[in-house]
């Protein structure tokens, strides 16, 4: 008998009993704790996993399956034009306008098919925090100057933290350049322009299902708003039709699948998510029943479901425990918080940074949480550290993105958004 071993089991058993011993159910705190956990779960589940997550879990399998190494190697890799890389990456989130948990699996996806440290992490801190709806609302809110501040902050925060995560695992990323380059390449099998189309179909299902409803009437952003499910209709019959054309689907499975989502969408014209759901599990038997490139395209994305998903919700659950959903409270009072973070001291900017790097922020709603602490006595500059640091990180998804890049590139990706996110705001409280 290993006693060395059975000592492990026996010291988890004797802690599992006496948590569950002493857990206090029935302090009012911890009953609302919980509760909160399993609302803001519930509300993930309803309002992200449909729309956000799985789409992008296709997108991650079709990068994964359809983009070529050598692409991204030549656009990304360690060869690459490096300001044409930290260009591209830097940018992205101006065009997917997604939260910190969607774009998981993408940044999974180009990672594991060969981009650079450097780049992918440029990729992966943009992809959430350059949200033009959400910079645009900033600036509305909570001023010009906030506004313009965090624009600028999360473009230079993308570049710097990617260089620096180049620099500091530049023998792991040379090694893994090494690997990459010794694998052989396969065959493209459409033309690039075709492949472009393809995933900006992807794309603009994406942004589109999940364009929110801007504050007050009229304006361009409302009209988008009005017309989304029409263009995101519009977008996936396109979709249907390159499906049939350049992956050899049966048209008559197509067919099958557009007849009912189109029946869908007439009977519960109010509620979108039927029909989208309908159209998400008829894409989801249509490739996983094919013994082609989209059944090993299926077969992707499920493993990246299967990675990521179960990590997602038990993050969320626990961010609910810990700090609610904004307006409510968890187990840590929302008065510690706004005590914490007033004026601009560097305890009250790193705190703020290390409050945004945990909690879960859905896209654009930091923006009232924000506003709603700046009352309470939050300084300008916390403000903008929590503006930098929380869109994109939070708990959810660091625990997932230690599952892609290993336990010592996260902790070092956290630090660098922490640090650059305290520092920026320590400034930016003193000049304004």
């Amino acid at each position: 008998m290993e006693w060395k071993r059975e000592y492990k089991y026996l010291l988890w058993m004797a802690g599992g009993f006496l948590a569950f011993f002493y857990l206090p159910v029935g302090w009012p705190r911890f009953d609302n704790a919980i509760t909160e956990g399993l609302q803001l779960t519930k509300w993930y589940a309803r309002e992200h996993v449909l729309l956000c997550l799985i789409p992008a879990f296709f997108i991650a399998g079709a990068i994964t399956v359809f983009v070529s190494q050598e692409s991204v190697l030549r656009y990304l890799g360690h060869k690459a034009n490096q300001v044409l890389a930290y260009g591209v990456a830097s940018v992205s989130g101006t065009i997917l306008a997604v939260c910190s948990c969607t774009v998981l699996p993408l940044f999974a996806g180009i990672y594991n098919t060969g981009a650079g440290l450097g780049p992918a992490t440029a990729f992966l801190y943009s992809g959430p925090a350059i949200n033009v709806l959400a910079i645009i609302l900033t600036a509305k809110v909570l001023g010009v100057e906030m506004g313009l501040a965090r624009a600028i902050g999360a473009v230079v925060f993308s570049v710097v933290i990617g260089l620096l995560m180049h620099f500091i695992f530049r023998k792991d990323e040379a090694q893994r350049a090494q690997d990459m380059a010794e694998m052989p390449v396969a065959e493209t099998q459409r033309r690039l322009w075709k492949n472009v189309v393809y995933f900006g179909l992807m794309v603009a299902i994406l942004i589109f299902s999940n364009w929110g409803q801007p504050q007050g009437t009229g304006g361009f952003w409302q009209a988008m708003y009005s017309v989304k499910w029409l263009l995101t209709g519009i977008s996936a019959v396109i979709f249907g039709w390159v499906l049939y054309k350049w992956f050899d689907i049966a048209w008559w499975k197509i067919a099958i699948t557009g007849a009912i989502v189109a029946g869908l969408s007439f009977i519960f014209s109010h509620e979108p998510l039927i029909p989208f759901g309908a159209a998400v599990i008829g894409l989801s038997v249509i490739t996983a029943t094919d013994k082609g490139e989209a059944g090993m395209w299926f077969e992707s994305a499920w493993g990246y479901a299967k990675q990521i998903f179960p990590l997602l919700l038990f993050g969320v659950l626990a961010a609910g425990f810990f700090l609610g959903r904004p307006g409510y409270e968890g187990i840590i009072p929302s008065a510690w918080v706004a005590k914490l973070v007033g004026g601009n001291s560097l305890g009250a900017n790193f705190f703020a940074s290390i409050i945004g790097a945990f909690m879960y922020f859905a896209t654009l709603t930091e923006v009232p949480i924000l506003q709603g602490l700046i009352g309470s006595g939050m300084g300008k500059g916390p403000a903008l550290a929590l503006l930098l640091a929380g869109p994109a990180l939070s708990l959810p998804s660091m625990l997932v993105i230690r599952t892609v890049i290993g336990t010592k590139k996260t902790v070092v990706y956290i630090a660098l958004v922490v640090i650059m996110a305290t520092i920026t705001g320590l400034l930016y409280g003193r000049l304004f």
